[in-house]
């Protein structure tokens, strides 16, 4: 793989997965750890340039997938939007290619004629970001739109001819009771979306809700409600025809997100733009997290990247299992072998089957066929089940043969 400068293109086989990241938001939502930052007073138009300037030069001919995410998207101007698309197209060729192309989108930035020009330009699939349908915990969120504007902004998706849309939510919020999210799921669902994105509420570290939790100013919801809502978001959107195909993700059958799938398959793909992410082989590499330095990489065709990291063989097995547990159909102790790169599988030398056997005899998995997956009692600890997996990192017994090609 060449890591030149921006003008050097990745030599990532065609098909892989391309995500493209653009950091820019209305607000920086509270509990958001992504790198994100308010859009005003920010060079948007000048960071829009770079990314394009990484795109032609990295992002993989004829990619499989499409992710625009960030950030908020569909904060950019159609004009904007339009020189994107037709960018990404020039070096890819992805609009002859790709099955799925998302866009996330929020609600104070989303209409029909947005909508609209994102279709003729390539989408197929916009997400858009309701996260709660109470006033009070929007304004908590940090959120800038009205409950009205979301239903707005997906109305005028169907409206635009948007036929795979997801909506994002998320529950066990301070003070929220399990009644009121009965109500609020069930109102989103009478929209009729294809799939939804239901989130546990977490605090993650670095973030504005992690602060005010550690001073107090929080309340987290017990293991116990949190178990409720959990519980009853799977059962309710399984019982209309949205299947739980991961822990927070929901659809009606053939709306999964590919993109995503490709992600908890461990699969290879190219991230462009700031923060951005790829995974080539057995490389990781990340872009730097800061808006100035990676303008003035791409304007002086340097590498935009922060860090770059081969993990070990058993370290990229640990992270399969990691990552396939999460889904419903889970996977096979020969698949987890194979996706992490690893060669001439065989039981007596994979030491995940360890985990997996002592995982079930706690009934935390259940074998079925040859699939692993998570059982009813390990899907609300599936976090602390997966984490088991990663600790085959610390195995200091050499890694076995890498495949080849």
């Amino acid at each position: 793989m060449n890591l030149g400068g921006a003008g050097t293109r990745f030599e990532a086989p065609p098909a892989t997965p391309l995500y493209v990241h653009l950091p820019f938001c209305a607000a920086k939502c509270h509990y958001c750890d992504f790198f994100s930052v308010p859009a005003e007073g920010q060079d948007v138009e000048g960071t829009l340039v770079a990314v394009e300037v990484e795109i032609q030069g990295r992002a993989p001919r004829s990619p499989r997938t499409v992710f625009l995410g960030g950030g908020t998207p569909s904060l950019l101007s159609i004009p904007q939007l339009r020189r994107l698309f037709d960018t990404l197209h020039a070096a890819t060729g992805f609009r002859d290619s790709a099955c799925e192309v998302t866009v996330e989108c929020n609600p104070e930035s989303l209409d029909e004629d947005k909508a609209r020009a994102m279709l003729d330009l390539g989408a197929t699939r916009l997400s858009i970001g309701f996260q709660s349908l109470r006033a009070e915990t929007l304004e908590l969120f940090g959120r800038v739109h009205g409950v009205d504007q979301s239903f707005r902004a997906f109305e005028a998706a169907r409206r635009a001819g948007v036929k795979s849309l997801n909506v994002d939510l998320i529950y066990a919020n301070p003070g929220q009771t399990l009644e009121q999210w009965q109500v609020d799921l069930q109102r989103v669902l009478a929209l009729g979306p294809d799939h939804v994105s239901a989130y546990n509420l977490t605090f993650e570290e670095e973030t504005l809700f992690r602060r005010w939790l550690e001073q107090g100013r929080l309340q987290p919801q017990s293991d116990e409600a949190e178990l409720e809502f959990f519980w009853w978001t799977r059962e309710h959107l399984a019982s209309t025809g949205r299947e739980p195909y991961e822990i927070s993700n929901f659809s009606l059958n053939g709306y999964q997100c590919l993109h995503n799938v490709n992600y908890w398959h461990n699969g290879p793909y190219v991230g462009v733009g700031p923060s951005a992410v790829s995974k080539l082989g057995f490389e990781r590499l990340g872009n730097v997290r800061h808006l100035g330095e990676y303008r003035r990489r791409m304007a002086q065709d340097e590498d935009p990247r922060a860090w770059d990291e081969r993990p070990a063989g058993w370290a990229r097995l640990g992270e399969t299992w990691w990552l396939g547990l999460r889904l419903a159909e889970g996977l096979t102790a020969a698949e987890a072998w194979t996706r992490a790169g690893l060669a001439d599988w065989s039981a007596e030398q994979d030491p995940a089957l360890e985990i997996a056997h002592r995982s079930q005899e706690q009934g935390w998995l259940e074998l079925v066929g040859d699939h692993w997956r998570l059982s009813q009692k390990g899907w609300p600890v599936a976090d602390a089940v997966a984490r088991e997996f990663l600790r085959l990192s610390q195995l200091n017994r050499p890694s076995p043969a890498e495949r080849v090609g």
